[in-house]
């Protein structure tokens, strides 16, 4: 599964805020992700951000349809 800008991603755990939902800000080598809670961004090698992530609850792409 691919995983885009602006995709918004559901973790496995949820972050220290309580929000388990985050929207993909940059992708490549390294994710970086923003907590859609509290704001908090992080920066996760591609093999950590998929190891975290639980499901896409919505495609970037879906929102210009």
């Amino acid at each position: 599964m691919g995983y885009s800008t602006g995709d918004i991603i559901k973790t496995k755990k949820q972050h220290a805020c309580g929000g388990d939902e985050w929207e993909i800000l940059r992708t490549g080598a390294d994710y970086k992700i923003k907590c859609l809670t509290c704001g908090r961004l992080l920066m996760l090698e591609y093999e950590d951000f998929v190891k975290k992530v639980k499901k896409t609850v919505r495609k970037a792409n879906a929102e210009k349809e």
